[in-house]
């Protein structure tokens, strides 16, 4: 079968040629300018703790080394400390401890470690200098062609656009691309330099020295950096290079009491947008990344909503060339990504008029500096509905529902809690380090197995009922054990997709039921056969 094209080279068309790599799908990579990830200290990006781990099993383990995580966030408005939160190393949320601290990192150190990774993987091959600008689809695959330097036509089975807001993918397949410009613009500066708050991440709204404007933030990063940005209003000013030295001396002093010694790193002036593409899938072409949607208002990641494309695409793209897929299959990346992306975009539009729609009687409203504080440190920390990882509880691919269904900690549709888990051949690791394998993941709560020996309880209780089950699933399983799940009482069976969502749980071993919702998760049979018939053959 012919590779899948990926075209664009930046992080998320290199993640998601290593996601399929991964999965055993090769794929041609189209680089159009490989000769551009300049090093900017200025660019960076705040992957959270799925995204992380995603880039992480990418084969980009030393990734934590390039970058810092927070050990605390500071809200400050004008002169007084609004909010000091400590910050968490792992799973957290604002109920049962503190958020989990994202990482921070320049954006090149980021590409330079999945480009590196491709350079050892055999299923990517890198065309560079390939900018496409003909796309053709039949109903066995389709065709790009690239212009000079290296004129020539690729044939693949599937395309992917991940190259970035201005698509030639997404204009080929005449895809509107609706939204709005100018959301907000920012000026920002990488310094190194020595602040009050070695560690932490600082929110300083409303400051009182002159050039301080609406909002600063100042982010660490690695080797005693730091990245300050300042929000500017949407039009008009101008930033020059003295007015942003001015800026930043201000700034500094304004925290230290006067200016401390600093060196200039980086410097830039960048302005966000918000646009969702109306269609994400046309037949065998698909859209990720920033072809697919832009946003980054009020702390969001648009890098992190990429990864989560490429996590949700890969195995659904896996599945299709290996096993043929279903267009309901197919078609759930658009439903599920594209729903959850306009709901984050949703939130920052409700939010944006009341946190940047200056002073009126919102400012003496009782609480209301503390609510603003929520909803920004939301957005920055990965919480809420501006930044919390994607449920996907509306989902095409959700078993209905059956009377083996049972509660956990995670509703159906959530990403799972990353509990260690036990495989048949003794290895314990992090659930997350299973994901990304293209197959499900059935995973027996079973507490005091850590205990016995494994040759005893793999033989034992429900083990074997449960091991056939999972190989008689429609798509391949790995089973799992594991002490304890959030919510779970023992012996739950918990049915998680290969991108690590809850589909289903299960009081008990119930094969019937488990064969259902594995078939709902493929979105059925690419073929006539029904899924009545099937589920009748495992019972």
């Amino acid at each position: 079968m012919d590779p899948v094209i990926v075209v664009g080279a930046g992080p998320v068309g290199l993640a998601l040629s290593l996601a399929l790599a991964a999965q055993g799908v090769p794929t041609v990579l189209l680089d159009e300018d490989p000769d551009k990830d300049e090093t900017r200290p200025a660019r960076t990006v705040v992957l959270r703790e799925d995204t992380l781990a995603l880039v992480e099993r990418l084969g980009c383990k030393a990734l934590r080394h390039e970058g810092v995580r927070w050990s605390g966030w500071r809200s400050v408005r004008r002169k007084q400390l609004v909010r000091e939160l400590p910050l968490g190393l792992g799973e957290g949320s604002h109920e049962d401890g503190p958020p989990a601290s994202p990482i921070h990192l320049p954006q090149h150190a980021l590409t330079r470690a999945l480009r590196e990774a491709v350079t050892g993987q055999d299923l990517v091959q890198v065309a560079a200098h390939s900018r496409i600008d003909t796309l053709e689809q039949d109903p066995k695959g389709v065709t790009v062609h690239t212009r000079e330097p290296n004129a020539t036509w690729w044939r693949g089975s599937y395309v992917v656009g991940c190259d970035g807001a201005r698509s030639t993918v997404r204009k080929l397949l005449d895809i509107r691309f609706p939204g709005r410009t100018a959301v907000e613009r920012h000026a920002v500066a990488a310094l190194r330099t020595e602040l009050p708050w070695p560690g932490q991440a600082v929110l300083h709204r409303l400051p009182p020295w002159r050039t301080g404007g609406a909002e600063v933030t100042a982010r660490p990063l690695p080797d005693g950096a730091w990245r300050l940005d300042w929000l500017l209003p949407p039009q008009g000013e101008l930033v020059t290079p003295d007015a942003l030295i001015t800026r930043v001396r201000d700034t500094l002093a304004g925290w230290c009491g006067e200016t401390p010694p600093y060196e200039l790193l980086d410097t830039g002036v960048y302005t966000l947008h918000h646009r969702l593409a109306l269609r994400w899938r046309v037949d065998r072409a698909f859209l990720a990344g920033d072809a697919a949607h832009l946003l980054g208002a009020l702390g969001t990641q648009g890098l992190d909503e990429g990864l989560r494309d490429v996590e949700n695409l890969a195995w659904k793209l896996a599945q299709a060339w290996h096993h043929g897929a279903s267009d309901v299959l197919l078609d759930s990346y658009q439903a599920e990504r594209r729903a959850a992306v306009a709901s984050r975009l949703r939130a920052a539009d409700q939010s944006l008029p009341i946190l940047r729609g200056g002073g009126g009687l919102r400012a003496l409203v009782p609480g209301s500096a503390r609510g603003h504080d929520s909803l920004l440190t939301d957005g920055h920390l990965g919480c809420g509905p501006l930044g919390a990882p994607p449920s996907y509880s509306h989902s095409p691919l959700a078993p209905a529902h059956a009377e083996a269904h049972t509660s956990v900690g995670t509703p159906p549709g959530a990403p799972v809690v990353d509990v260690r888990v036990t495989a048949p051949d003794g290895t314990t690791v992090p659930l997350r380090e299973r994901l990304g394998q293209g197959h499900l993941l059935v995973v027996l709560v079973a507490p005091g197995t850590g205990v016995w020996d494994r040759r005893h309880w793999m033989t034992a209780g429900v083990m074997p009922r449960l091991a056939a089950a999972v190989d008689a699933l429609p798509m391949k399983g790995e089973l799992l054990v594991t002490e304890s799940y959030p919510g779970a009482s023992a012996h739950t069976v918990l049915l998680i997709r290969p991108d690590g969502h809850l589909v289903a749980s299960f009081g008990g071993v119930r094969p019937g039921e488990l064969f259902a919702a594995a078939d709902a998760v493929r979105g059925g049979s690419a073929h006539d056969t029904t899924r009545s018939d099937r589920t009748a053959d495992v019972n």
